[in-house]
């Protein structure tokens, strides 16, 4: 038997201010602080060991890990940090903020946009701060792996190579696995997992700062899936 637990970022800076945030690198808001903690009480709840420890290249999934490690009490462990499990790419639309973009383009095309399988965003200008190349985060990613923008699509086949590479060989072997990362690079690994269709997998909300629970049985099979936090839980589309 193995886990694997799945934990969005808790509440960003930009997720306050409504904004797009994709891959700029913006840290918690004081509330995704607090989710971040109370993730690591509902895992120290569980009472297992946790093997390897995976997050993304940004800062509001880093520091969730951190938090969450702090509250599992467990220091001088080697975490993962992979650039494929980055947010998505929201291309021109990084900065702006949601609802006054609504206005601009109509709340149809702005779903369309933020939940489709296969749109993307115009591309961001490459001369444009908020351009992964202009970050300082991304130096060592290879200029060839920087998007300009991406669809769900883009996010999910980035997102499922190194999946299947580096995390689903640990959980076959009986390694329990968390993986601190983003709404979008989460929802990747959800399709993939539950085999989700490009009709269902717009649905599934992904909430901040709450631990979702994947049981694995000896044929690697999927036994258990939950949200460790129920009153925060949203509708499990996939289980």
């Amino acid at each position: 038997m193995s886990h694997l637990i799945l934990v969005r970022h808790g509440q960003s800076e930009w997720n306050l201010e409504n904004r797009f945030t994709g891959w700029v690198d913006v840290d918690l808001a004081p509330k995704g602080k607090l989710e971040a903690c109370k993730s690591g009480e509902l895992i120290k709840e569980q009472k297992f060991k946790i093997d390897y420890f995976f997050t993304s290249y940004q800062k509001r999934a880093i520091n969730t890990l951190k938090l969450i490690l702090n509250t599992l009490r467990i220091k001088d462990i080697e975490t993962i940090k992979a650039w494929q499990l980055n947010e998505r790419h929201y291309g021109a639309l990084t900065g702006l903020n949601k609802d006054e973009m609504k206005k601009t383009y109509g709340e149809k095309k702005i779903h369309e946009f933020r939940r489709s399988w296969n749109t993307a965003p115009d591309p961001l200008n490459k001369n444009n701060p908020y351009h992964p190349i202009n970050i300082e985060t991304y130096k060592d990613v290879p200029l060839e792996n920087i998007p300009d923008t991406e669809s769900l699509k883009d996010t999910y086949e980035r997102v499922l190579p190194y999946f299947k590479k580096e995390i689903q060989n640990k959980l076959e072997n009986n390694k329990n696995v968390l993986v601190a990362a983003h709404g979008n690079s989460i929802r990747a690994i959800c399709k993939f997992l539950f085999n989700l269709d490009e009709k269902k997998i717009p649905l599934l909300e992904i909430p901040t700062g709450n631990p979702l629970m994947i049981v694995f049985n000896s044929k690697n099979e999927i036994t258990k899936c939950n949200y460790l936090d129920q009153e925060r839980a949203k509708d499990l589309i996939a289980f």
